[in-house]
C-alpha cells in the first residue's frame, strides 16, 4: 500500500524500448504503456521529474562475462554487428507515447541497475529528490536492479504494480511478493496519482 509520496518524488521509467517491450511478456503490454503514460502526465502536471531510462548493454563489462544464458557476443566485431542490427531494428527506441518530452531526464545504462555508472543519482540529488516511483520492464531485472540500488542510496521507493511486467510471470511475482515489500511500498497507478495530490 502506498502510504505517502515525498514532496520531491521522481517517476523513473525503466527500459520501455521497442526491443524489450516486444515479444512475449507475462502481461499484455498495452495496459502497462497506458498506465505509464498516465503516470508521466500526472508527474509533469505536478512539476515533478520524469526520468526515461533505456539500456544499451552491448560491449559492457557485464555483457561479456561467462554466463549460462549468453545473450551477447564477446568479440568486438560481433558486438559491432549486433549493435548495428539492433539500431537498424529500432531496438533502443522508446515506445510511443512514452518517449522523452522537453524537461525530462534521460539516462542510458548498460546494466540492470540504472544507478550504476550513470548520472542518475546526481540528477536526482540536484533536484532535491528523496523518493522515486518505479515502473517499466522487466520487473525482476531492470526494475528490481534499480530498486535495490535506490534503497542503498536511501530513496523512498514506490512501485507501480500495474505499470510493470516481466518475461516470466514467476519472476514478476517473486519480485512483487518477496523483494519489493522489503525495499518500498507497492500500489496501483491510481493510488500513486492520488498520493501525488496529497504531498505535503
Amino acid at each position: 500500500m502506498i502510504t505517502a509520496l515525498d514532496p520531491k518524488t521522481a517517476l523513473v521509467q525503466i527500459d520501455m524500448q521497442r526491443g524489450i517491450v516486444s515479444g512475449d511478456k507475462a502481461h499484455p503490454t498495452q495496459p502497462i504503456i497506458d498506465a505509464i503514460a498516465r503516470l508521466q502526465t500526472a508527474f509533469r502536471q505536478a512539476g515533478l521529474p520524469v526520468v526515461i531510462v533505456h539500456v544499451e548493454p552491448i560491449g559492457s563489462p557485464a555483457s561479456i562475462v561467462r554466463s549460462e544464458r549468453n545473450q551477447f557476443p564477446k568479440d568486438k566485431v560481433g558486438q559491432q554487428q549486433q549493435q548495428e542490427t539492433m539500431l537498424a531494428n529500432h531496438f533502443f527506441d522508446i515506445v510511443e507515447p512514452l518517449a522523452p518530452q522537453p524537461g525530462d531526464v534521460t539516462i542510458t545504462k548498460e546494466t540492470w541497475n540504472a544507478f550504476f555508472n550513470t548520472p542518475l543519482h546526481d540528477e536526482l540529488q540536484q533536484r532535491g529528490i528523496t523518493g522515486i516511483v518505479l515502473c517499466g520492464i522487466s520487473t525482476s531485472v531492470g526494475v528490481e536492479g534499480t530498486a535495490r540500488a535506490a534503497n542503498e542510496f536511501g530513496y523512498n521507493v514506490s512501485f507501480a504494480t500495474d505499470a510493470m511486467t516481466d518475461t516470466l510471470e514467476d519472476a514478476h511475482d517473486h519480485s512483487l511478493k518477496n523483494i519489493f515489500p522489503r525495499i518500498g511500498e507497492l500500489g496501483t497507478t491510481d493510488e500513486i496519482i492520488a498520493r501525488l495530490a496529497e504531498r505535503d
